[in-house]
Order: C-alpha cells, then structure tokens, then sequence
C-alpha cells in the first residue's frame, strides 16, 4: 500500500517522486513506502508554514481548545487502527503500543484545557505612575523531531502545546516511524486544523530537511527529542540564528533499592521501569543499585519475572518484540559481553525461540556487575537489567549521581520519607517514588545536565511554545 503522507504534499507513490520503505522490526517486512521529502520540498512547507501560522495565531483560545478534543477523540476513535501501525513499524508490543495511544491521546486533551489558560500578569512599578502589563505571544512556526521509540506519544507532546499556544508546525517525524506520525496528522485535519498549519515531512535524510527548516528565519522554535550527541549539534546550528530551543535528550537511570523497600512492589516497579517498549525508552531504568540487604530476594523475583516473559512477534501478542533495527541488537549484545567479561553473570534471561531475525534479544539480568562496568555508563535501550550491590547510602548517591545526564530515576524505600530524602539528592529532572514511571502529561517532563533543555507536559510545556512580551503602560 502506499500513504498520503502530507498535509500539502502528493501521495508517495506519485511518479517522480522518491520514496523508501518503512519495515517492520519483527519480521523484516516492508509495512509502506513513504515520500523521501527533498531539501527543496522541505523549504517550501515553510511558505504554507507561515501562511498556517498568521491563520491559527488569529483564532480564539477556545477555538483551538475545541479542535484540540475534537482531536483527542478522534485518536479514541482510532485507537486500533493507531496500535496496529505503532506495531508494525515500531515493533512494541500490543499492550504498549495501546499504551501509548492512550497516553498520546491525552496530550490532546490535556492541551485542549491549558489552551484557554494562557498566563498573564498586571502590576504597578514600585515608583508609581506606571502599569506592567505582560502577556504571552506563540513563537511562530516550529520545527518538531521526534525519535522512533514512541512514535505517536513523542509527536502529541509536542503538537498539543503548540497548537495551544497559536503556533504552526512542521514535523520531521524518524524514518523507522512514520505512518503514525501521518496518521496523527490526518487526524488533527479531521478535527479542523487549517492547512498549513500541521505539516509532516519524511525523510531518508533528517539533516537534509532539518537544515532547510533551521535556514528559514520565519522558523522561530526547534523542539527536539533524542540523542544527546544529535542535541548538541542542532544546538550548534540553532546557535546561528538565536533559535528558541527545547530538547530532551538521552537518559540513564538508576534505579534505587533500600533495605527497607517492599520487595514485591520494587520489583513491579522495576518491571515497568525496566521492561516497557522492551527498555527502548529514555526513562528506562538503566541501572538497578540494590542494596545488600535485600539483593538475593529482589534478584531472585525480578529474574523469575523476566525469564517469564514471552518474547516474539508482537503481532502474535509477544510481551517483548524486537528492538528497532538488528544494528542496535549487535550494539547491546557488545555490551552484556562486556559486563561478562568484567565479572558480571546472566542470572536469569528470558527464552529466545529458534527462527526470530537478529533484532531479538532476549531479556536478560545481570548481577556481581562492577561499579566501573561499561554498560552502566551507556544507555543500554534495550531489555537489559544489571545490577549492582550497595551498602552506603552515600556511596550509592554519589553512583547515581556519577551520569553526564539526569533524566529520570527511581527510589524505592519503606518510608516515605525515606525515599523522599533520596529522591531530593538525585540530579535527576524526574523521579519515581515508590512508583516505576514517571510519565503524565500533567506534569514537567524534562532533566538536568545533559538530559536537555526545558521541560514538556504541564503548564510548562505551553510556555515552551511562547514569548512573554511586557507593556510599560503610562499611569501618570
């Protein structure tokens, strides 16, 4: 089959124009061929960019607010058709893949309710005679890039505060996920977003569209998620032309187990932490700090529960599919090698069926793993679980702390209180307490260090799409 994969742009399969394949992990299969957008394809869309832009911005808060939800539930009502493409281009399993749907759709909603709360404020200057009146102006036409590892819910996060603040955007969705990311976009048509002002461009190339985009001075906002070696080179070339940016970059979390911590419960967290989208997520749990006390029960638990996992075809309903392409597979079989050689053992890994391509691994726990060991200073993105002994609090902290970024991390301890200590001396922009995930779109998703820039989710996501402009007003 072949997609219509633009808002402004003919089908794929027009002649002339190139496309290339979108596969599925799983079996290797092509699932579409999508429009490879040139350079030149890319700087035009800024035209309808702008156009879209002076359109949208000129609309009433309520007005975007309702195409929003009408927005939100149109992806409920294609909640299926959305978790079977999230599937077969991205090889999640179904029960994440329906996750994700769930949780992208309510960044719709979500922005749907702040769209008509845009913040303010109105003062006296201290020496009299004069009123300061501040306000909010969307930043003009923004450029999206998404990763492939949550193709729907990375794009909503980024739309919905967009187009509630009265920005138009052009989104570069990853190569290995596209289709969801079309899908999205046709539904927001559906809901009444004028043309031009949500554009998506597909491309075999991300510099190349990037590039044009970024060259554009009516481009005035880059929000980015992914690796942090990729931030720091769109930073770079934001810095060029003093572009508004925001990024969420790479993460590695520790996960923190405490004497005191109810064992069943930590490994449910470490479970959710660990396993959802088979570990191909930057707030994955990366690194498990179990203490001594505890270490032979949590292992012996969490590794029964990994070796129970079903790994296949997610399509079949598998628990764990592959991961994206058999490249990052060879990658993270290079690092349990690793840990292996460095003294670590597999006490546990999950069965691997004969006949599965090379993008399968099989979940595995890794234990007696060095504090020094290479796999705990890379994110792993993968299902891989090592874990490391702890006595001194202290110690542990200053291990946890050890990361060049702080994304997320996770603390399970007895008290509370306890866990709260802990959690305030993490150098991490989220962390779980008790609790194994840190996603909401109520909230601020972002870190510190080199985790990125600014925060999505919340009230602060929308801000991110805005400037403050204040008035000096004559009271005399």
């Amino acid at each position: 089959m072949h997609a219509e994969h633009s808002a402004t742009m003919p089908a794929a399969g027009n002649p002339g124009h190139p496309t290339f394949p979108v596969r599925n992990p799983a079996t290797g299969a092509v699932v579409d061929l999508v429009r490879d957008h040139s350079a030149d394809e890319a700087a035009a869309m800024v035209d309808a960019a702008q156009a879209g832009f002076r359109t949208w911005r000129a609309t009433s808060p309520r007005h975007r607010s309702e195409v929003l939800m009408a927005a939100y539930r149109g992806m409920q009502e294609q909640a299926e058709r959305l978790r079977d493409l999230i599937v077969a281009e991205n090889g999640k399993s179904q029960t994440d893949a329906a996750a994700e749907v769930t949780y992208a759709s309510e960044f719709f909603r979500w922005y749907a309710e702040e769209a008509v709360r845009t913040p303010g404020d109105y003062t006296e200057a201290p020496a009299g005679g004069v009123r300061n009146v501040v306000t909010r102006h969307p930043v003009g036409v923004a450029v999206l890039i998404t990763p492939w590892n949550f193709p729907a819910a990375m794009a909503t996060r980024k739309i919905g505060p967009a187009l509630a603040a009265g920005c138009s955007v052009l989104l570069k969705p990853a190569s290995e996920t596209p289709l969801t990311a079309f899908a999205i976009a046709e539904i927001l048509t559906q809901a009444g977003v004028p043309e031009g002002v949500v554009q998506v461009a597909a491309s075999s190339s991300a510099s190349r569209v990037v590039t044009a985009w970024l060259a554009d001075d009516r481009v005035r906002k880059l929000s980015f998620t992914g690796s942090t070696g990729v931030g720091r080179r769109l930073l770079a070339q934001c810095a060029e032309r003093v572009v508004n940016t925001s990024m969420e970059l790479g993460g590695n979390a520790p996960f923190i187990v405490t004497s005191g911590a109810d064992i069943a419960a930590a490994v449910d967290g470490a479970m959710l932490a660990k396993f959802r989208n088979g570990g191909q997520a930057c707030t994955a749990a990366n690194r498990f700090y179990v203490h001594q006390d505890v270490l032979g029960e949590f292992t012996e638990k969490f590794g029964a529960r990994i070796a129970a996992l079903r790994v296949g075809d997610p399509a079949e309903g598998a628990d764990i599919g592959p991961v994206i392409t058999e490249q990052a597979a060879e990658q993270i079989r290079g690092l349990i090698q690793g840990a292996v050689d460095q003294g670590a053992v597999i006490a546990a890994q999950a069965h691997l069926a004969e006949g599965l391509n090379p993008a399968f691994l099989a979940p595995t726990l890794l234990t007696g793993v060095p504090v020094d060991a290479q796999i705990l200073r890379e994110e792993i993105f993968g299902p891989v679980a090592p874990v490391v002994a702890w006595t001194d609090l202290d110690a542990v902290i200053e291990l946890a702390n050890a990361a060049e970024v702080g994304l997320s991390a996770y603390v399970y301890a007895g008290k509370l209180q306890t866990a709260m200590k802990i959690a305030e001396r993490l150098e991490a922009g989220m962390v779980g307490v008790n609790r194994g995930i840190v996603s909401d779109p109520s909230a601020p998703f972002g870190g510190v260090k080199q985790a990125g820039i600014g925060r999505e989710g919340g009230s602060f996501g929308m801000e991110e799409f805005t400037e403050v402009q204040y008035m000096s007003v004559d009271w005399s």
